[in-house]
């Protein structure tokens, strides 16, 4: 007898059955941690830096690596590229540090009004149009299951958080820690990547879609997050000497084979991938009491780790 099936037994036995077919019937969840599931990858689950966009700067003597997003801001990450090659960036530092928001950075001339000492831009362009968003339809989105509160969907497109509206056929990155945008004034196509910014707390997804989004910062995020905050308004620095300038700025594939920086990351498009983002909603292990079952993009990190450093070409 199936005495999970409807059947006029006693209530007493029908109490029982209640209790024991959903123990029964119910998936089991991960046994693995995610620490295990990493540990157990495959090399075709990791993927090099893209070399022509990918964004090496030097600050405080350590390494912040950002790589761009040519698929969602292809004008700005072109930009973006040029001004590292003309040495914009190199001389220019961070200027402001938000609590719980944002760690900017943009040529100090330009915002002490020093037009006379303002950089060059070289051939980058000064004038640039906003990259809000992309279309969704074709998007190779791997998909997170729980509801996101910020969009209809969302989940991972090359390694970045994604927000999606399919029925208005529009995707758009999302401010997640980490995640590097392109500062602007009030006119929505004003920014051009000469100013960066880089979420240092929790996500402000407020600023979806008002914002062109760049790339995101994959290594050294403990450089910019652990910067004296600003005293001024909005975390600005207010005095010049307190700025904290960017040594030297380049393109990794600008840079020589063995001062490229030996990591590698793990791909958003694999088994793996999905099976450490529903590993993320189970509490394995003996320390939790309970099980969060939700997860959402701005929870997830993207793993990196080191690999073995490349020959010197």
């Amino acid at each position: 007898m199936n005495h999970c099936a409807s059947t006029p037994l006693v209530l007493s036995l029908l109490m029982l059955t209640l209790l024991a077919c959903p123990a029964t019937q119910a998936a089991k969840p991960p046994q693995t941690s995610q620490a295990d599931i990493i540990k157990q990858s495959a090399p075709s689950d990791w993927r090099r830096l893209d070399p022509e966009n990918t964004l090496v700067m030097e600050i405080n003597g350590q390494s912040v690596i950002l790589e761009l997003a040519p698929r969602f801001a292809p004008q700005h990450a072109a930009n973006i590229r040029t001004l590292a090659r003309e040495g914009y960036y190199t001389g220019s530092a961070i200027v402001r540090v938000q609590d719980n928001y944002v760690t900017q950075w943009a040529d100090p001339a330009d915002e002490e009004k020093e037009k006379d000492k303002v950089k060059s831009l070289g051939a980058a362009l000064a004038n640039l149009p906003a990259e809000f968003s992309i279309p969704f339809k074709g998007l190779p989105l791997t998909r997170f299951t729980d509801p996101d509160g910020w969009a209809p969907v969302s989940g991972f497109v090359d390694g970045l958080p994604v927000a999606a509206d399919p029925a208005k056929n529009k995707a758009w990155l999302a401010h997640c820690y980490g995640m590097v945008g392109a500062a602007r004034s009030g006119k929505p196509d004003s920014s051009n990547g000469t100013s960066l910014y880089a979420i240092n707390g929790q996500a402000p997804r407020a600023l979806d879609l008002n914002i062109t989004v760049v790339g995101r910062v994959v290594k050294g995020m403990e450089v910019l997050s652990s910067l004296p905050r600003g005293p001024s308004a909005m975390g600005f620095y207010d005095k010049p000497e307190h700025y904290v300038p960017i040594t030297r700025a380049r393109v990794l594939g600008d840079m020589p084979t063995a001062e490229q920086p030996a990591i590698e990351i793990m791909r958003t498009d694999t088994a793996t991938w999905r099976k450490l983002v529903e590993a993320s909603r189970h509490a394995i292990g003996g320390w939790a009491v309970r099980s969060a079952l939700h997860s959402n993009i701005c929870n997830r990190t993207v793993p990196t780790r080191p690999i073995a450093s490349p020959a010197p070409s």
